[in-house]
């Protein structure tokens, strides 16, 4: 027992790591950094299509003998967060406005990543509950996943206003959740496995919403035909990278 909380632990702490992707991003030039901003929101875009398509919802489905409840709570999922939306966009145009002004979508960005991230805590430990090969198999998928992931909401957090070292931290904060998951499911055991059964199609409500209803309007404002066509190959860049990762599943 001794040696999977080792090797659980090791791994959720190796990809909360990944959150620091955006590390790189704090080196730009801030004008350059503004150029690119669009790239990695219409990256999130993709990666937040690509995950709740291609990855939560089959898991979600697969792993229930109810479909029509599972179908249930991804749609509790989008009106959870729009309620959050809601009261987010209230609170805003109730309080002062100021230069740090930060756009709701930002704080709904960090509640989801944050389900995401426990989640991932989850599957890990459990993995590791079966047998280190299989634990080792889950942390390199859910490391190769994270990756776009992270870079995609250092973008959105930095669109939203939040100024970049604060981005990185919040984001790397989001990330301890894994942490947090995986610790509740070792101590909890095989109580704790259910957990993702609760929060996958829950999580996935929430990238469709945030991705459909708060992102992409964002890159509509965006005319220019030619960034346009970034954008587009960003967005498939995002997919692409989801849809590469069920090789490693």
């Amino acid at each position: 027992m001794q040696q999977t909380w080792l090797y659980t632990l090791s791994s959720v702490v190796a990809v909360s790591l990944v959150s620091f992707a955006g590390l790189v991003s704090l080196a730009a030039n801030p004008l350059r950094m503004q150029q690119i901003v669009f790239l990695l929101v219409s990256l999130a875009v993709g990666a937040m299509f690509g995950d709740a398509f291609i990855h939560l919802l089959p898991q979600a489905f697969r792993s229930t003998e109810h479909p029509v409840a599972t179908s249930l709570s991804v749609l509790s999922g989008l009106l959870l967060f729009f309620l959050l939306e809601k009261f987010l966009l209230w609170r805003h145009e109730h309080t002062p406005h100021d230069e740090g002004c930060v756009h709701p979508a930002g704080y709904m960005n960090l509640v989801s990543d944050a389900l995401h991230n426990l989640i991932d805590g989850v599957l890990i430990a459990s993995s590791y509950l079966v047998s280190v090969p299989i634990g080792v198999a889950t942390t390199v998928a859910v490391l190769l996943h994270e990756i776009p992931q992270e870079i995609g909401d250092f973008g959105v957090l930095l669109h939203s206003g939040f100024r970049p070292v604060k981005a990185l931290w919040l984001n790397f904060l989001c990330a301890t959740f894994g942490i947090g998951g995986a610790v509740l499911t070792l101590v909890a055991g095989s109580g704790m496995r259910s957990l993702p059964e609760v929060l996958v199609p829950l999580t996935a409500g929430g990238f469709i919403y945030i991705a459909g209803s708060d992102l992409v309007p964002e890159l509509h404002k965006e005319r220019e035909p030619l960034k346009s066509l970034f954008q587009l190959l960003a967005i498939g860049l995002g997919v692409g990278l989801m849809l590469l990762l069920i090789l490693l599943e």
